[in-house]
């Protein structure tokens, strides 16, 4: 028994994910590196742990041999700086080194969340608001996403405000707000708060479920290509840096039901470029051209829900009921059009970050609609935001890449291997 005890050790530590957070590797980034065996997911739960805490991630290596793995990223917080706080290095340490969630599920106890999808529309968030503050339910919690002419958006509340009967009332008023005019799909289900693991993961599903086939517009660059030699499928991403950008690229890929083998991760003067070398979970490549497609398409619409031009309007002021229907009405009544939407509340404080645009995605907000929602919700409780995303502009270096077939990386994975160990300070030389 004292053997078998002295085993079972060694199997949880060999299980258990070794993470070293080094701030001496390099000189403009703290370095987080998770050595563990391979398990399912595990590359999405530990972006998701740097996503959650508003780190940037400037620099990535991602390998695996066999059942093992090797994730190694630059991180930096949201203004360009190394982590030097000791509570931020503890929580990824914990979180990365026994695979815990985040404390999350527990904040969500006593909570029913409201799964809402439908055509979206100006006013439509608006018209959402204020059919929960009729009923007198209190939103604690919502996330909001609008792309393509959908709307995805989650509202918590607390479950003394989301019995049977009050549920059913509220789907029977929602349902044709969110269906609209159109013969689109768009309804609501209630689910207890702690079966959404997480909002973001859950909103990217929902936006997957019903996305649109058709592209009107200019898209990140994003190219899949196969790699027949090595068994991989190659996926290049090229567009402009933003937070939480390698999170919504990894969530797609492990919701698609793909895993990632190897891969680097490289930002450069505000521009991002990620290589993934991926599987099916059986471990066969992509094999014809429409998979190829679909997942172009599929990561660049996980792309560009977040990737947001127009007003960031930031409210914190004292909770009351019917202040978000409140808020959104003056939005409507202005002609804006809200495209993503994080409400929040703690203790008697509201925290809410809206992000709007004019009624047509993209358009300019006037001046004097950001005076009217001064006016409605205090100068002092409201901060204003221009957002400007950069156009991706591709070099010459990289057409010659692309040419010569070197935009996809394929190299010998030896080379390709030692290279991103030198580039990330592991080794000094190749």
């Amino acid at each position: 028994m004292e053997w078998l005890d002295e085993y079972e050790k060694l199997v949880i530590r060999m299980d258990t994910p070794k993470v070293v957070v080094d701030n001496a590797v390099c000189p403009t980034a703290t370095l987080v590196q998770v050595d563990s065996a391979r398990k399912r997911g595990v590359l999405l739960e530990a972006v998701q742990v740097l996503a959650d805490l508003d780190l940037s991630v400037k620099k990535a290596y991602i390998s695996s041999d066999g059942r093992w793995f090797m994730d190694v990223f630059h991180v930096t917080d949201r203004l360009g700086r190394k982590l030097t706080d000791d509570s931020v290095i503890s929580y990824i340490q914990q979180s990365l080194g026994t695979w815990t969630k985040p404390s999350q599920p527990s904040a969500l106890e006593g909570l029913t969340v409201l799964e809402l999808t439908g055509a979206d529309r100006t006013g439509l968030i608006s018209e959402v608001f204020a059919v929960l503050a009729d009923m007198d339910c209190s939103v604690v919690d919502a996330r909001a996403w609008s792309h393509r002419g959908r709307l995805a958006c989650l509202v918590y509340l607390r479950d003394e405000d989301a019995d049977a009967v009050r549920v059913a009332s509220i789907e029977s008023r929602l349902a044709p707000l969110l269906r609209g005019d159109s013969d689109a799909c768009g309804g609501v289900v209630a689910l207890p708060a702690c079966a959404v693991a997480h909002a973001d993961r859950r909103l990217h599903q929902l936006m997957y479920a019903a996305r649109d086939q058709d592209r009107a517009f200019p898209t990140p660059s994003v190219s899949v290509e196969s790699w027949a030699e090595r068994g991989y499928s190659v996926v290049t991403v090229q567009c402009p840096d933003r937070p939480k950008l390698l999170y919504d690229v990894v969530c797609t890929l492990t919701d698609m039901d793909y895993l990632v083998f190897h891969g680097t991760i490289d930002t450069n003067c505000g521009q991002a470029r990620q290589e993934f070398y991926i599987r099916h979970a059986d471990g066969s490549p992509i094999s014809s051209e429409p998979e190829m497609q679909r997942v172009s398409q599929c990561l660049q619409d996980a792309i560009e829900r977040r990737s947001f031009e127009g007003v960031r309007l930031e409210l914190s002021t004292p909770d009351r009921p019917g202040l978000l229907s409140d808020v959104t009405r003056t939005f409507r009544e202005n002609g804006m059009l809200v495209a993503q939407a994080e409400v929040s509340t703690k203790g008697d404080m509201a925290s809410n970050v809206f992000y709007v645009t004019g009624t047509t995605a993209g358009q300019a907000v006037h001046q004097s609609a950001i005076e009217a929602v001064r006016e409605r919700v205090g100068i002092d409780c409201l901060v204003v935001e221009e957002h400007r995303p950069q156009l991706y502009q591709k070099t010459q270096a990289d057409d010659r890449d692309d040419r010569n077939g070197g935009g996809i990386g394929l190299f010998h994975l030896g080379n390709f291997v030692k290279r991103n160990l030198y580039h990330l300070g592991l080794i000094r030389s190749w």
